[in-house]
């Protein structure tokens, strides 16, 4: 067995980081974990990164940047994409900046087989020649679970979206956390004091699992809206809530769709309401009997090439953690 070759794993997530290098246990490989593109790239300048395991959506550094940064420094290091964003303008982008090939998340080993086996990039361990990958010890905690759910399923959501609107999504980090009903509360009533803003409730409910999902537009433009929508009818007061209606109904339903294949479970969707709506103040006393805290997962859309920005703010209630915490252990 010759020298291993030197692999970078670049991606945000330590359960994501640990897929991968699970993935790779059948091959000649040394891995280095990056958490961001900035420090993939000082990777490769140490000689780490022969070949690159590249994840898009990042801080401080993204994978659109770091493609970017290899070509401009002429660095040498072969690059895979591997990402929930999975919209055809990210494949033909990557592309683009010289990524070999695009695999989607959650990774699949096979396939990734394949990918390798096709550009003969790696070579894959005989029987009984020791695995340098079976020892690596990463550490992930739950938060991490939800964060890579919520990748892949706004990677998902993000693709179905992009044909059906014929636009490009742009997908930044979603945001999980624990929050309080008074926080909630709080950012709800500063967000909708805002001007040109508009804010959307949709239940939702599955089994052991419910909650509510708010789109949340700033500074969106209506007429874009309609003209991405197709809506032909007259912008009135009733024509605007029949599109925030629409819209809501197309966005909130694909990350809802997407999360629920994640988690394997059925969630059924209410009708969508308008909480608030230029100015109007909000009314959620309606949540406040059945939570105190609640996990949220948070995702900021913006349609490129169109005046329209929004957060999709996802709250379970707190009697669904011990179902959502099963289910997300099974992810990895």
């Amino acid at each position: 067995m010759g020298a291993p070759i030197p692999v970078v794993i670049c991606d945000d997530s330590s359960l994501a980081r640990k897929q991968m290098a699970r993935s790779l246990e059948n091959w000649n490989v040394s891995i280095t974990f990056a958490e961001h593109g900035l420090e993939a790239i000082e990777a490769i300048k140490e000689g780490k990164g022969d070949l690159l395991f590249l994840d898009l959506n990042m801080p401080i550094m993204d994978g659109y940047q770091v493609l970017e940064r290899i070509r401009r420094d002429d660095l040498q290091s072969l690059v895979l994409v591997v990402s929930g964003d999975i919209q055809p303008d990210a494949h033909t982008r990557v592309s683009n900046l010289g990524a070999l090939d695009f695999i989607k998340k959650p990774i699949n080993a096979e396939l990734l087989s394949d990918v390798l086996h096709q550009y003969g990039l790696l070579h894959e361990l005989s029987p009984g020649e020791k695995s340098n990958v079976q020892h690596l010890d990463v550490a992930v905690d739950l938060k991490s679970y939800y964060q890579e759910i919520s990748n892949v399923a706004m990677g998902r959501a993000g693709d179905r979206l992009a044909r059906l609107l014929k636009a490009f999504v742009h997908l930044p980090i979603p945001r999980v956390n624990i929050i309080s009903i008074e926080e909630l509360d709080m950012a709800l009533r500063e967000h909708i004091g805002r001007e040109q803003s508009a804010t959307v409730t949709q239940g939702f409910s599955g089994p052991g699992i419910a909650g509510e999902a708010l789109l949340m537009f700033t500074n969106s433009s209506i007429q874009d809206m309609a003209r991405l929508l197709r809506y032909d009818g007259e912008i009135n007061e009733s024509g605007e809530r029949e599109v925030l209606i629409d819209l809501a109904n197309v966005l909130s339903g694909a990350f809802l769709n997407s999360l629920a294949i994640q988690l394997d479970v059925s969630l059924n969707p209410s009708a969508p309401v308008i909480l608030g709506l230029q100015g109007e103040a909000p009314n959620i006393s309606s949540s406040k009997h059945r939570w105190e805290k609640t996990l949220s997962i948070e995702i900021s859309y913006r349609i490129t090439e169109h005046n329209i920005n929004c957060d999709l703010l996802i709250l379970f209630t707190e009697d669904s953690l011990d179902e959502l915490n099963e289910r997300a252990s099974f992810f990895e």
